[in-house]
């Protein structure tokens, strides 16, 4: 697991960690079943605090990412993919949502939020 933690990034730590956690059981990086890191652990190696990891694990549990097995730790959740995609697709349909409406705010047309959203793709 490769976690990369950006201090100027505009997303909270926390965000930017359950991102890239997010991503990586997608695409089979941490494979399912696999044994996460402690707390502790992912704290020690980000040079971050344990609050933050302990949020971090607790939100990608109640997500249905991983699990908790009481005196072992914490590891990927068998992968029920179609779970999985339908909260990806929530949150993809919600970030949209959100560019919308401040691209309207900013007085953009449609067609310009839609060449935006092409460049963002592309690059």
């Amino acid at each position: 697991m490769k976690i990369i933690v950006k201090n100027k990034s505009e997303l909270p730590i926390y965000e930017q960690i359950e991102q890239q956690m997010k991503a990586q059981i997608l695409d089979g990086t941490i494979s399912e079943d696999e044994q996460l890191p402690s707390i502790r652990q992912l704290a020690r190696d980000l040079k971050i605090s344990v609050i933050t990891t302990t949020r971090v694990y607790n939100d990608l549990a109640d997500e249905g990412f991983i699990i908790s097995v009481a005196g072992k730790g914490y590891f990927v959740a068998p992968r029920n993919n179609e779970l999985l995609r339908e909260r990806m697709l929530f949150e993809m349909e919600d970030g949209l949502q959100k560019a919308v409406e401040n691209g309207r705010s900013a007085g953009l047309s449609d067609e310009e939020i839609i060449g935006a959203l092409r460049q963002f793709m592309e690059g």
